[in-house]
């Protein structure tokens, strides 16, 4: 694996922030979670519980927002079933109390109280659930990857850190978009002294602070050779340093031809093809069609909206069309899926993601 370079770019990066309304979050500046942009619970009701999305309209105050970290403490009080989250930012944060699961179409994979967790950009599918009588709370640091390559050269260049990436093992080695990873003696203090920086307003009294507990963090990860977190977020910075995937992810909802991405990227059709297979790992229309289908399945369960309303969010060209690629990936039609998972957690009497029959790794 190639060594990091000690010069990264810092070119300002813009982004949009939301709130959402599915979470209360403690922050020094009464801040949400900027990342996500769409919750969909899956419970026995089968309702969408909508998410009032607001942009921050004054770019200047954006642009000056995107070049701090932002650490959050977040608490769940009831369990809300799965929910997608589009993220523009990395997330390495710690579960505190509770459990929190990310979906791959019939996997599911699970972390606990004590485990850290890091979320690459793009849209995930979680699920966390509370403990019996207290909320699901979790510790994330936010941090673009612009913002974290400038950490990552503060520390190399002020503090003469030197860090590749040479770890390999199966965690570290798939195509997911998260790992899950268990803390050590350390990472566990360091997330318990946020909780008191965040009560006493620490953060919002001296903003250089937040700085410096992200390169805390950064330098506590980058010590352990053998941690899985920190191999993938090198390399994800590798890989982000042209903007590639970010392009990639920001548009598999929209109606772009595979010539318009490579234009975006500045890439002739066919070395965009390449550097796509090299990335992704597959070619571009099968990975954009795996994962609207993985969103369609999301919608089926935990939404009332029709086959033909699901085809078209998901940008299928008509509903003929996503009936016919669903049953080809899934082995049954939409309507089946649907009515079978309903079915099954209706017999339960229970939420159907509380006792999901999917495998947890």
């Amino acid at each position: 694996m190639p060594v990091i370079s000690a010069i990264f770019d810092t070119r300002k990066y813009q982004t949009l922030f939301y709130l959402s309304c599915h979470f209360t979050f403690t922050h020094h500046r009464e801040r949400h979670d900027p990342e996500s942009v769409e919750g969909i619970p899956i419970d026995r009701s089968f309702r969408m519980m909508h998410t009032d999305t607001t942009r921050l309209a004054d770019m200047k105050t954006t642009d000056n927002r995107t070049q701090q970290p932002i650490i959050t403490k977040m608490q769940q009080p009831q369990h809300t079933g799965s929910q997608a989250h589009t993220l523009s930012r990395y997330a390495i944060g710690y579960v505190v109390r509770g459990r929190k699961y990310i979906y791959y179409g019939d996997t599911r994979y699970e972390a606990r109280a004590g485990d850290m967790f890091y979320l690459g950009i793009g849209t995930h599918y979680i699920e966390e659930i509370p403990d019996e009588s207290r909320s699901y709370e979790q510790l994330t640091l936010f941090c673009s990857p612009e913002l974290l390559r400038d950490l990552l050269s503060d520390l190399s260049l002020n503090y003469r850190m030197e860090f590749d990436n040479n770890h390999t093992c199966a965690n570290c080695g798939n195509d997911l978009f998260h790992i899950f990873y268990p803390s050590w003696g350390a990472v566990t203090h360091f997330f318990g002294s946020l909780h008191a920086y965040l009560r006493e307003d620490l953060f919002g009294e001296t903003p250089a602070m937040e700085r410096i507990k992200a390169l805390e963090l950064l330098c506590l990860l980058l010590a352990n050779p053998d941690c899985c977190i920190r191999s993938r977020l090198l390399d994800d910075i590798n890989m982000a340093s042209d903007g590639f995937e970010q392009i990639v992810r920001r548009h598999i909802f929209d109606n772009m031809t595979i010539e318009d991405l490579a234009a975006l990227c500045n890439k002739s059709l066919t070395s965009f093809k390449k550097e796509f297979l090299r990335r992704f790992h597959e070619p571009p229309h099968k990975w954009f069609l795996r994962q609207r289908l993985t969103h369609s399945r999301l919608l089926l369960i935990s939404t009332d909206k029709s086959i033909a309303a699901i085809a078209s969010e998901c940008r299928f060209t008509n509903p003929s069309h996503y009936i016919k690629l669903f049953k080809q990936a899934y082995g049954q039609t939409p309507a089946v899926y649907r009515h079978l998972l309903r079915s099954e957690a209706d017999r339960k009497r229970e939420p159907l993601t509380a006792d999901h029959p999917l495998p947890v790794r």
